[in-house]
């Protein structure tokens, strides 16, 4: 049975992935109603405030709900009323009497296990299956809900001889363009984009949305930006599609803020630690303006600070096939390296994919365990 469990379980989880990036502050959350061996209704969350998975396949059933029918979902039932009322009311009154639950909800927050009320309502619940892949469905949510803290994703491209640009800055386009909508779609699935002043100094980006099909909203553009030294021009200060966060030194003069700030412009003065922002005080107060997860696309100053202050989550690295073949171009990080290659950061649960003559690689930091 468990193997007809994951096959379902594998449609939920097909069905969540519609939801990535767009249920913000919510998980992405699928569900499918199974009679006799076959689908008979699809549902997942859309984004907060609307119908969640559940109740979406469940009223998508034509007709009556039969007890032989069993409802798989990626997340278990809410059980708690927010901005809608809790799912397991809906299963309960719905008639199903068999759920099968990818993961349990993770939110400390969220009083009242919806396991726990539906067996207590002579519901058969099963647990657990295909658990490590609905956790990797909501890994920034889990992250985000259990320490307040967002996800960070790190971006980079990098010639095959490692460097991010030529001495001069040049960078486009280090990968085709299959690789560059690749990340214009992960771009869509965060709540921030991160980058440091000197890009927005030699490149003057958007930082926005483009190369995916259909509208789609821009996340929030976070500049990091200690002494504000970013010109009145610069297109993230003047392009009103979404909002942009100036990160600054405490030591900033009010004067200066106040003459960058816009309706989409807002300033977070930040503490300082020894080699610029404290990044992980602004991680914290991000996470206080319910941003789940953000991606990291440089300069190389601030991606090597985010490095060594063990703030990166997951690494999205892509090589191309191209030289520079000199010692003077941008590298992905700058600031002081181990000494070492056994003291080098390794990464974990690695993948690879291809973009015609590009490879992505893609895994998660193993930090070494403090003492």
């Amino acid at each position: 049975m468990k193997g007809n469990h994951e096959i379902y379980m594998r449609e939920a989880l097909r069905e969540a992935r519609k939801g990535l990036g767009k249920t913000h502050p919510n998980p992405a959350v699928g569900a499918v109603i199974v009679r006799n061996g076959h689908i008979i209704a699809r549902g997942y969350h859309k984004r907060a405030g609307t119908d969640h998975a559940e109740l979406v396949a469940i009223k998508r059933v034509k007709g009556r709900i039969k007890p032989t029918d069993v409802l798989y979902v990626t997340l278990e039932p809410c059980n708690h009323y927010g901005r809608t009322p809790p799912c397991t009311h809906a299963i309960i009154n719905s008639g199903i009497k068999n759920v099968v639950i990818g993961m349990k909800d993770p939110n400390p927050g969220v009083k009242g296990g919806g396991v726990e009320f539906l067996k207590r309502n002579n519901i058969r619940v099963t647990s657990g299956i295909l658990e490590q892949e609905c956790k990797r469905l909501n890994e920034a949510y889990i992250k985000f809900v259990s320490t307040g803290i967002p996800f960070i994703v790190a971006k980079s491209a990098l010639t095959l001889d490692g460097f991010t640009a030529t001495r001069n800055g040049d960078s486009k386009w280090i990968t085709n363009e299959k690789s560059r909508a690749f990340v214009h779609r992960l771009r869509a699935q965060v709540d921030g984009i991160m980058v440091g002043i000197g890009t927005v100094l030699k490149d003057n980006p958007l930082l926005t949305v483009r190369m995916v099909r259909g509208s789609q909203k821009n996340p929030v553009r976070i500049i990091v930006d200690t002494h504000l030294k970013i010109p009145h021009n610069s297109e993230v200060l003047n392009d009103e599609s979404t909002e942009t966060i100036l990160a600054v030194g405490q030591r900033v003069p009010d004067k200066r803020i106040d003459s960058l700030k816009k309706d989409h412009v807002s300033v977070i003065k930040c503490p300082m630690s020894r080699n610029g922002i404290d990044l992980l005080e602004l991680m914290k107060r991000l996470g206080k303006r319910e941003m789940v997860n953000i991606l990291v696309e440089g300069g190389a100053t601030l991606m090597g600070s985010m490095i060594r202050e063990r703030l990166i989550d997951k690494f999205y690295i892509f090589k191309a096939p191209r030289v520079l073949g000199g010692s003077d171009g941008i590298p992905l990080a700058k600031g002081r390296g181990p000494s070492t290659i056994e003291e080098s950061l390794r990464l974990k649960d690695v993948r690879f994919r291809r973009f015609d003559q590009d490879m992505l690689i893609y895994g998660y930091p193993d930090y070494p365990q403090s003492e």
